[in-house]
């Protein structure tokens, strides 16, 4: 920081590099200083987009929560109530088209169910109410139910609970870490680990999938696997933590978050007191 002759604070980078030694005892030196007010401000109106087009992912998401649970759901379970009234109609003279009645509605009902399981996604009401280790054992065991892979959680006791942008980055990477597992790793087992380190709160995720090669990865995997890393990274990154991914073809993978225990000055932040 450089004090200016109006006494006002500016952010610089200076840069000194020895050019000559003129004797013994005297050297030549360089000295850059660089102005980075600009690259602050752009910083901060990066950081200002990144808060924005989270909320509004955020509020979109909970508007098709709201639409799949009050609309789509009610309609479902009407149409379901009416093909067993049919089938229950139907007598047993006509046994094919009473079966296929069953049918008709026993598809209805898993589709009910699927939709119930999206809006439950999009929308997690547990994390307000319940907290963080409440939503991603629900998260941990609606993945083993579902696809049949074996997954630990271990939940480290936490100092205090995490302001509220910070329980919602941790349970959305979670979910996507579990979705690309689902889609790209073929792993037979995961496992997820959330504890406190010093001011920092960690949440590592392994499996011991297929794995990828990280220095390819953004030049070959332009589907929703690659997106799908960077949003987990803007997640990080937008309540001030970070996020790494440890990969190798045919080894699994690793992904560990680490964000500030209290994140100060961000929109949402819960009062931990």
């Amino acid at each position: 920081m450089l004090i200016t002759g109006e006494g006002s604070r500016t952010p610089v980078q200076i840069s000194i590099s020895p050019l000559a030694m003129s004797s013994v005892n005297q050297a030549t030196i360089g000295m850059v200083v660089t102005d980075l007010t600009q690259a602050r401000r752009s910083e901060e109106l990066l950081r200002a987009l990144t808060h924005r087009v989270v909320q509004v992912q955020e509020e979109e998401r909970g508007r098709v929560a709201f639409e799949l649970h009050d609309n789509i759901t009610q309609l479902l379970c009407a149409v379901i109530f009416r093909s067993q009234a049919l089938a229950d109609k139907l007598s047993a003279s006509d046994d094919p088209s009473k079966r296929e009645a069953i049918k008709l509605r026993d598809m209805l009902g898993n589709t009910a169910e699927e939709v119930e399981r999206i809006t439950h996604d999009l929308g997690p009401s547990l994390l307000d109410h319940l907290g963080l280790v409440a939503v991603l054992s629900d998260a941990r065991t609606e993945f083993a139910s579902r696809t049949g892979v074996s997954i630990k959680l271990v939940c480290k006791q936490l100092t205090a609970r995490l302001p509220a942008d910070a329980e919602l980055a941790l349970y959305r990477i979670l979910q996507e870490s579990l979705r690309n597992i689902e889609r790209h790793s073929r792993a037979r087992n995961v496992s997820v680990r959330l504890s406190q380190q010093g001011d920092f709160v960690q949440l590592v995720i392994n499996d011991d999938g297929i794995g990828f090669d990280q220095e390819h990865a953004s030049g070959i995997r332009k589907g929703k696997g690659s997106l799908g890393l960077l949003s987990m990274r803007e997640r990080a990154n937008y309540v001030g933590g970070a996020l790494k991914i440890k990969s190798v073809p045919r080894a699994g993978t690793e992904i560990e978050v680490l964000i500030p225990s209290a994140v100060h000055g961000r929109p949402g932040a819960r009062n931990s007191s």
